[in-house]
């Protein structure tokens, strides 16, 4: 290691658990991180500063001014360029540290393109808004035997878990499938404190340098939820939890990775739309949604029925449509992922 990168992680060497031969570790290694929105840029930023040799960020999204309340590594001449989050995470990243090799991937990830993704990968942090993603997460890293973390900050609570493949309890071992569609609360309907998501940021970040730097014996054991407006943590005994019949560690099956279960998106021939299709048993409380829904400044016209919802998209030539069984179609727009990220924000999956 050169004088310089000496001195630039000097403080980080002197910490007794890393010194020269961790930092050298993490010089390379190779971080991928899925999602860059609140956690994902808290940790994709820590990682660049710890000197994580190369980081691959993948983003679907584009960046909106509400995302600037929370998400660490953009400011508001990043909202000016209009470009999406993975460019500007590249070169914002790049700027924090020039030594380390910075990859901004827009993509939406997929079970077409998550190992050619995560290959090379030491380890994978969540950095995602939905189960579906996780699951085919938590499939890809058990096939490649990858650990990964996960993450997640609704409100003031944030949770944190990791997965070692072959060591530790599976995604799937804690949740049989994905919950089921409009139970979860998005930020965009419950909120969400920015201090929260950068403080699960950071555990993340100090976990997968752990992982990195070769210290797995000093990882966190336990699934952990913290809530920062009430300062409650919580620590839920993981010891026992790897199930026996588990669908992916044990049997060796990956439903997500495989295409047997998850959303189907199609752009409706004939029409400026996208249908969106659940899980099959996805169902959906269409009066509860429409009350968390008729909140929001930016939508209008939100209406249901027992057999349908609809509402609009204030600013937006966009109208969104959902059924009971959770399929929705979105209208104003022929992009696949565009209406996937309305999906996500507005019903959760």
């Amino acid at each position: 290691m050169g004088e310089r990168l000496f001195d630039r992680y000097s403080r980080q060497i002197f910490f007794q658990p890393i010194g020269v031969e961790g930092q050298k570790r993490l010089s390379d290694s190779c971080a991928l991180v899925i999602g860059c929105g609140a956690t994902g840029s808290a940790s994709a930023g820590m990682l660049a500063r710890a000197g994580v040799g190369r980081l691959k960020v993948v983003d679907r999204d584009f960046l909106d001014e509400t995302n600037l309340q929370r998400q660490s590594l953009f400011d508001e001449e990043d909202l000016k360029t209009g470009l999406p989050k993975a460019v500007l995470a590249e070169k914002n990243l790049g700027r924090i540290n020039s030594s380390i090799k910075v990859e901004g991937i827009v993509a939406d990830v997929n079970p077409s393109n998550i190992e050619a993704l995560a290959s090379g990968a030491d380890v994978i942090l969540d950095g995602t808004d939905n189960f579906e993603t996780r699951f085919l997460i938590n499939d890809c890293a058990v096939k490649t035997h990858t650990p990964w973390i996960y993450a997640a900050c609704i409100g003031s609570q944030g949770m944190l878990m990791n997965i070692i493949p072959g060591e530790t309890p599976c995604l799937r071992c804690l949740m049989e499938t994905t919950p089921p569609v409009g139970t979860i609360p998005t930020c965009e309907t419950a909120g969400i404190l920015g201090p929260t998501a950068q403080l699960i940021g950071s555990m993340q970040a100090t976990e997968a340098i752990k992982i990195l730097t070769g210290h797995r014996e000093s990882l966190m054991k336990d699934l952990i939820r913290v809530d920062t407006w009430a300062w409650t943590l919580q620590r839920f005994d993981l010891s026992d939890a790897r199930l026996d019949n588990c669908p992916v560690c044990r049997l060796g099956r990956y439903d997500f990775l495989q295409l047997r279960s998850g959303v189907m998106i199609t752009s409706l021939c004939g029409s400026n739309a996208v249908q969106i299709v659940p899980p099959n048993g996805s169902k959906i409380g269409l009066k509860e949604l429409a009350s968390r829904l008729s909140r929001l400044s930016e939508l209008d016209d939100v209406t249901h029925n027992p057999f349908l919802l609809r509402f609009k998209l204030r600013h937006k030539d966009i109208d969104m449509t959902v059924f009971p069984d959770g399929r929705a179609i979105v209208q104003g727009t022929k992009e696949p992922s565009l209406a996937r990220d309305l999906y996500s924000k507005y019903i959760g999956m």
